[in-house]
């Protein structure tokens, strides 16, 4: 039932996303239970508040309202001063009292707006309608003929943050969701593990021709957890949705679930509306009152955020991907930013001990960054950056070396992994170069030598014959038998600009 990219052309998708993000608490929303519940056997973290016996009262978790107020500050939205739950009535077979604890008419965060990066350079506002404070519900696993229900995750807390239907295309919806991420876990609203749904998507996806000004009917795409699937699904859903109406058939406003194997949607449940979940103000939760002072107060200790970030490294000229890979990690982007800033104002003299300027600074920073994106992952030691064992200094120093070319590129690259090793702790970059017989000669005299063996010896005159006649390219045969006899030690610009001498 696929549409040919003709037909799909005269429709426009409009995506609007709900996050539930579970907050970063040692206990649940409004009982003591132990909130971490990974790997943890069914029905162990929990608490009379959690299975809804009689005469059990909730109590809000203090630190669970302090980390939506961090969250707001990272949604660029105001906080209310006054904020109250209500109880949703909506049956949940995995919340045993019945029905769910969120905030339907107070919420605790007011609308805001995300900046989300687009692949193209361009970004991409979306708006934040608000999001509101709920616990979540347990897990079901279905069996043939039974199911069975863990409560671990019953109360956990969270906040749901509700998008405006801002986003046209499924790129946008993953450049938001990614983004979204990103803000939750610098801001240290929540650990951010996507595998254990720590921050999971629902894709609400409507068509309507290009030109429309009514929406059409949406389906909502239950529980992604990747920004892949957000993708797929909301591309998969388009089509769908496109091809229905091209055959006469109407889209049905319901529910649906993603098959990250098929890459398809399937339907679960018709939609509900608002007035089907019969909210009512929970009579037992007080309201939450906040003042100017605390919601400041608690907003002051915030971190930089991902957006903070690529304003600073904006004068660098780096590759969107690079910045990408680097803020992929908030302790790397946090240490590359404390290197950035070792200049400025010269502060701490570092310019003037290296005997550079901040252009020069400048490409020094450049090849930092791409040091670290181009390191796979697994071999940058986290732990030796929250030490401060891989420090600033040590890096500038290191980046220096390759840029005067007292070390080559590659040897750069290997020093800067032996910066993560506890054996070389306390060694500037040059110490290790020596000790590991990195350093580049640059000698004219001695590389000299080696170019004239070279050049003299009968091996080398077909490439001698060809670079006369024109292909310069086999000047490469020429260097790479003097950075041979040098054991890789001579400097390779200075080896090739003695052979071009030499012809």
């Amino acid at each position: 039932m696929a549409a040919s990219a003709e037909i799909l052309q005269k429709y426009e998708m409009t995506i609007g996303i709900e996050c539930h993000v579970q907050l970063a608490t040692d206990t649940k929303l409004f009982s003591p239970a132990d909130n971490d519940a990974r790997d943890a056997a069914p029905n162990t973290k929990v608490h009379p508040i959690d299975f809804g016996l009689p005469g059990m009262l909730p109590v809000l978790n203090r630190r669970a309202v302090d980390l939506a107020i961090r969250a707001g500050k990272a949604l660029n939205a105001p906080i209310a001063n006054v904020s109250r739950f209500d109880r949703k009535h909506y049956f949940y077979p995995d919340l045993p009292k019945g029905y769910q604890t969120s905030q339907m008419y107070q919420p605790i965060i007011l609308a805001g707006y995300v900046d989300a990066p687009l692949e193209d350079g361009a970004v991409k506002r979306v708006r934040i309608e608000h999001a509101h404070m709920e616990e979540d519900a347990g897990k079901l696993t279905h069996h043939d003929d039974y199911s069975l229900v863990d409560l671990n995750r019953a109360g956990t807390p969270l906040i749901e943050i509700v998008s405006e239907p801002d986003m046209h295309s499924a790129a946008e919806a993953r450049a938001y969701a990614t983004e979204l991420y990103r803000l939750m876990t610098y801001a240290g609203v929540t650990y951010g593990d996507l595998y254990h749904g720590n921050m999971r998507f629902d894709v609400n996806i409507s068509i309507a021709p290009k030109g429309s000004t009514t929406l059409g009917k949406r389906a909502e795409v239950k529980n992604l957890n990747s920004f892949r699937s957000v993708e797929h699904a909301a591309q998969y859903e388009f089509e769908r949705q496109v091809a229905l109406v091209e055959a006469g058939e109407p889209v049905v406003q319901e529910t649906r679930g993603w098959n990250d194997d098929r890459g398809v949607t399937t339907s679960q449940r018709s939609k509900e509306d608002a007035q089907d979940y019969r909210y009512m103000p929970d009579p037992d939760i007080p309201p939450i009152v906040l003042t100017d002072e605390e919601i400041a107060d608690i907003q002051a200790g915030m971190p930089m955020l991902p957006g903070e970030y690529r304003e600073s490294w904006s004068g660098l000229s780096l590759d969107k991907s690079v910045v990408d890979t680097i803020l992929g990690h908030q302790e790397v982007a946090d240490l590359l930013q404390q290197t950035y800033r070792l200049a400025d104002s010269d502060q701490g003299g570092v310019l003037s001990e290296l005997g550079v300027d901040k252009q020069v600074y400048a490409a020094l920073m450049r090849r930092i960054f791409n040091w670290f994106a181009s390191t796979p992952g697994e071999m940058i030691d986290l732990a030796c950056i929250r030490s401060g064992l891989v420090e600033p200094r040590r890096l500038v120093h290191l980046a220096l070396l390759a840029e005067k070319n007292e070390i080559s590129s590659n040897n750069a690259k290997e020093i800067f992994l032996f910066l993560f090793d506890e054996s070389f702790a306390g060694k500037m970059p040059r110490d290790i170069a020596k000790e590991k017989n990195l350093l580049q000669v640059s000698d004219e005299s001695a590389i000299t030598a080696i170019v004239d063996d070279v050049m003299n010896d009968p091996a080398s005159a077909a490439s001698i014959a060809d670079i006369k006649a024109g292909k310069d390219k086999a000047i490469g045969y020429l260097v790479g038998q003097v950075m041979k006899r040098s054991k890789g030690q001579a400097n390779p610009s200075l080896a090739q600009k003695l052979i071009r001498e030499r012809l």
